[in-house]
């Protein structure tokens, strides 16, 4: 099912994602460093946390501290830039989370996305086993 998937998601990236000149290759926005949509899929990296970039305190997507929210826009640009105009693939579909997105591996030009940010130090590890963690969730703030 997940190959299926993963096929069928490609012919639609592909289908849609005829760039022009200074567009980006393809249809993917970042909400923070680890979550977003990609042509119109919500999404989230599996196995990894990034900061928060909401306001300090906020019900969702809140941070607990500034540093947390500096840190939280560094991850959403990096992994912009890092996505901006390459090829992407969804390695693989894991589940659907409880905000109702995919919870995925994805590549860049062949570069698995969430060990990147990883060893740029803008994400941090938070395993999972289904829908339970493994580990705590990373503080950004200490």
């Amino acid at each position: 099912m997940r190959r299926a998937f993963a096929f069928t998601f490609l012919l639609i990236l592909a289908a849609c994602t005829s760039p022009a000149h200074g567009d980006d290759a393809s249809s993917i926005d970042w909400d923070d460093g680890d979550s977003g949509t990609i042509n119109g899929m919500n999404f989230r990296l599996a196995d990894v946390d990034a900061p928060e970039t909401g306001g300090v305190g906020a019900a969702i997507g809140g941070t607990k501290c500034e540093a947390e929210r500096a840190l939280g826009r560094d991850a959403k640009d990096y992994m912009q830039a890092l996505t901006r105009s390459a090829t992407l693939e969804i390695t693989a579909d894991y589940a659907i989370d409880r905000y109702d997105r995919h919870v995925i591996d994805l590549e860049a030009d062949g570069m698995d996305v969430g060990k990147s940010g990883l060893a740029a130090g803008h994400l941090r590890s938070w395993q999972h086993d289904g829908t339970k963690p493994l580990e705590e969730r990373p503080n950004w703030c200490g």
